[in-house]
């Protein structure tokens, strides 16, 4: 019995944290994520409403959290710590300074929540792991964070880009869609009202950065959907 009652509390502690993180969550995708049954998920919401937990019910949609209400700081395992150090040693050389300093930022928050033991042993051992990859902390751009918060808000950005393939340089205004990361580099997938048509602009050739107030349309395409695009794209072209 004791048990059960210790399993329950951690899944109810586990299902608050899962509300924190997602604005929406279904009762399927709860019961998915705990290995429960869809009628536990829906005692354990009523159990945390009456123990005093703002949980909204969005009917046909699922459950939120109250705008606002938040829960107290998570404590990590030394585990969850350390892969969060290892995290970071490899972020440090990355090669886009936005990202690195955002990071560094986020994950000091995150060491000041850790028990003084787990502090020692993660300082311990970040000073124990090496990525040889960019051994120079060489910093090529600078607009990663800026480029995020515009996708996630749907602004027009408007750039300054220096084409790789023609050599010349172009004022663009574009729709954000996707970021994704090479060994060497990160580059912006967007639409472009220049040439109506999606581009990749790596973030190393962009000259000059602009957030504008104007806002676009969100592309209901996914991300697999656009690579798939461009793999059937690539295939049609001829051989030369």
């Amino acid at each position: 019995m004791i048990e059960n009652d210790t399993k329950r509390l951690s899944r109810l502690t586990a299902i608050l944290i899962q509300l924190q993180t997602k604005r929406l969550l279904t009762a399927s995708e709860l019961a998915n994520k705990f290995s429960v049954s869809v009628r536990t998920i829906y005692r354990d919401i009523k159990a945390l409403q009456h123990a005093g937990v703002p949980i909204l019910t969005d009917e046909g949609k699922g459950y939120t959290l109250m705008e606002g209400y938040r829960i107290p700081p998570v404590m990590f395992t030394e585990s969850e710590a350390n892969a969060l150090i290892t995290a970071e040693q490899l972020i440090l050389k990355n090669k886009d300074a936005s990202f690195v300093k955002e990071y560094s930022e986020a994950i000091n928050k995150i060491k000041s929540v850790l028990r003084n033991n787990t502090k020692d042993k993660v300082n311990w051992l970040s000073n124990r792991i090496v990525f040889r990859q960019n051994s120079g902390n060489n910093r090529t751009s600078d607009y990663l964070s800026a480029i995020q918060l515009a996708l996630t808000n749907f602004n027009l950005i408007k750039i300054r880009y220096n084409s790789s393939d023609t050599c010349q340089t172009t004022e663009r205004t574009i729709e954000p869609f996707a970021v994704y990361s090479t060994q060497e580099n990160w580059l912006l997938i967007a639409f472009c009202l220049l040439r109506k048509d999606f581009r990749s602009f790596r973030l190393d050739r962009i000259q000059n950065f602009t957030i504008l107030n104007e806002k676009f349309e969100p592309h209901q395409m996914t991300l697999q959907e656009y690579f798939e695009i461009c793999k059937e794209k690539y295939s049609l072209q001829p051989l030369t």
